[in-house]
């Protein structure tokens, strides 16, 4: 049955430096939690399949957060998905491996929503999982997070361990991607919108018609939902993560752009990709286990253009 964590245990968070992993490294602090591990990329390369088993026999924690990933947008997964699959599944592998091997106790595999068919009925229950073909501009990267929720589902079905998986729908917040090629929806239009401002530009151009629809959740909130799930949820199933609110791309683009204080044109390039025509997640198994957002979209957004003012330089771009 799942219980309280104990604020002494160790608890290995792979993945710490990213959005994910720093956002969980704060709320875990801020729990209490006194024993946080977490190594960067130079300390230990998580494809290096020797390197991580003799980490966690030396280590042996008593929570694992695999929050590491080789992750990107559109440009990124369209133009590199041989990378994207086998750095992802080598990663996922070697850490669960390594962690069955010592048969750690507890254990959180995070993945993405984009798990799910690319015309999965909408919102996206979890039962939708394999039920039609996925979105072609990241398929890879979703094969590969696919592969590991089958793991969890084996590990628990072979081994009795309470693992669990959590995909998070669309995350950003402090510590994200703002580079041109790497980055993803919300921080490449703060980029550009700041820039634009900065510069005096007359308009800006964004990527396709504006018509999609996302769901987009604040990445502290994720961080609150996977320590209530690691102490509150035990099933096979994958949960899903998220706000279960959407809003189109042009409504996200004129948050933004009044948050920076853009006052230029808004303009489309509808020869560029749309991606997903929608894509929002049911969250009923995550409310019904006692969790759910409260911060609103406007809140997020404008937290989020803060840090990257005070973090320009030091932001990945």
């Amino acid at each position: 049955m799942p219980t309280e964590l104990d604020r002494d245990a160790t608890i290995y968070i792979a993945g710490h430096r990213g959005l994910v992993g720093s956002a969980l490294w704060r709320r875990f602090e801020r729990e209490g939690f006194a024993n946080l591990v977490g190594k960067s990329r130079a300390e230990l390369d998580l494809t290096h399949r020797r390197n991580v088993f003799e980490f966690f026999e030396s280590l042996r924690p008593g929570v694992v957060i695999l929050a590491a990933a080789k992750v990107g947008g559109i440009l990124a997964n369209s133009t590199y998905p041989a990378d994207f699959l086998s750095e992802n599944l080598q990663i996922q592998t070697n850490v669960l491996d390594a962690a069955l091997n010592v048969r750690v106790p507890k254990l959180l595999f995070l993945g993405s929503s984009c798990i799910y068919p690319k015309f999965a009925e909408q919102p996206i229950r979890e039962d939708s999982l394999l039920t039609g073909p996925l979105e072609p501009t990241n398929d890879a990267y979703a094969i590969a997070k696919i592969a590991g929720i089958l793991n969890i589902q084996a590990v628990r079905r072979q081994y009795g361990l309470p693992w669990i998986s959590g995909m998070p729908t669309n995350l950003y917040g402090p510590g994200d991607n703002f580079s041109a090629e790497g980055s993803h929806l919300l921080p490449a239009l703060i980029r550009r919108y700041e820039t634009a401002k900065n510069n005096g530009d007359e308009y800006v151009i964004n990527w396709g018609s504006g018509t999609p629809r996302r769901e987009l959740m604040h990445v502290d909130d994720m961080a609150a939902a996977c320590l209530h799930l690691l102490e509150n949820y035990d099933g096979d199933q994958q949960v899903n993560i998220g706000t279960g609110r959407d809003h189109t791309v042009s409504e996200l683009a004129d948050i933004v752009a009044n948050v920076v204080g853009f006052e230029g044109e808004i303009r489309w390039d509808p020869e560029k990709p749309d991606g997903t025509p929608r894509k929002v997640l049911d969250v009923g198994v995550l409310e019904r286990s006692g969790w759910q957002s409260t911060r609103t979209i406007v809140e997020g957004i404008a937290d989020t253009v803060d840090w990257y003012r005070q973090n320009e330089a030091e932001v990945r771009v």
